[in-house]
């Protein structure tokens, strides 16, 4: 091995580790209020525990290796009485109190507002995503989230089938969410960005592929963007748009999802109406574009096996390009 090898691997691995502390689904770099005071308590407990660790080793250390005068002082009652228990229960009650203040600081704090709210509902393997204003208009998307930078939102949490578990790193923590039971997460995100979101609880089948991305948006931004929503999908521009929504509705794929403005009405699967608009396709699994679009309608069991839609291996390649070319056309 050449010489100084060990200190470039020493050097790469640091390096590589320090790279995992930042990015779209990294706890260690919040962008929301609720993640940043899991942030701190997190840092206050790492550093307690470094103290209390290298305390410890010193006093091991003096045990085996100190002077005889020193052994006899580890030796007697006190530092078992005030080290052992004494401590650890002063320090421990303070931790908990403190964990408490911090975290419950801000709680509720989205009822205020109370203008918007969004549902979200864990799917077999993806996300059903609802906005509902102060007007009780509702519109559905799937599979990301967008949010108004600087207004906590309520996000309400449930399941359509199994146990799944809601979690954006970046924005707070994880929140199971429960056939039958509503759970409720606030999030007030402090600056625009995309943050990565993951099924944290195995829900079967395809579970590692099961994500989402949350948007957030200046207020404006965002508020042009949820009127664009709620609009009928846009008319086809072309022939391939025109010969692929009639590709689309004779196929039977409207059984399964809604196109809002055509006959498509299906609630098995995600609301298609403005997919082209979208982050990213089949729950974060596939960049969101045209080729993407035919890889998944032709061979989506091979991309994410187990998941609830069957390949369709029924289209020529012209008729392929047509229904990708109309699906990424719906912004």
């Amino acid at each position: 091995m050449r010489r100084g090898s060990p200190q470039w691997l020493a050097a790469g691995t640091a390096l590589v580790l320090v790279s995992g502390c930042a990015g779209v689904q990294s706890a260690l770099d919040p962008t929301g209020a609720e993640a940043a005071r899991i942030n701190t308590l997190s840092w206050v407990l790492i550093l307690f525990c470094t103290a209390v660790f290298i305390v410890t080793a010193i006093i091991a250390a003096v045990a085996l290796f100190g002077s005889e005068r020193w052994r006899r002082r580890l030796a007697g009652d006190r530092l078992v009485v005030g080290a052992g228990l004494i401590f650890p229960a002063v320090t421990l009650t303070f931790l908990l109190a403190y964990g408490i203040i911090v975290l419950g600081m801000g709680g509720g704090s989205a009822g205020a507002s109370g203008s918007l709210r969004i549902s979200v509902v864990g799917e077999r393997w993806w996300w059903r995503v609802i906005y509902h204003d102060e007007n009780g208009h509702r519109v559905e998307n799937a599979n990301e989230l967008r949010l108004p930078v600087g207004r906590p939102v309520r996000i309400d949490l449930t399941s359509a089938d199994v146990i799944h578990s809601f979690w954006v790193p970046k924005l707070a923590g994880k929140l199971d969410m429960i056939p039958g039971r509503v759970n409720t997460l606030t999030l007030n995100v402090h600056q625009p960005g995309v943050s990565r979101g993951q099924c944290a609880e195995y829900c079967g089948g395809p579970h590692a592929l099961m994500s989402f991305f949350v948007i957030a948006m200046p207020e404006e931004d965002f508020s042009a963007w949820l009127a664009n929503e709620a609009k009928q999908a846009k008319e086809p521009m072309g022939n391939p748009e025109t010969r692929g929504r009639e590709l689309f509705l004779a196929s039977g794929c409207g059984a399964c999802h809604t196109v809002r403005g055509t006959t498509a009405n299906g609630t098995i699967g995600p609301d298609l109406t403005h997919v082209g608009s979208r982050h990213s396709l089949a729950a974060a699994t596939l960049p969101n574009n045209a080729d993407a679009f035919a890889r998944w309608i032709r061979d989506g069991q091979h991309i994410k096996p187990e998941n609830l839609m069957p390949a369709y291996r029924i289209f020529t390649d012209e008729e392929l390009a047509s229904l990708s070319s109309y699906l990424a056309h719906l912004r």
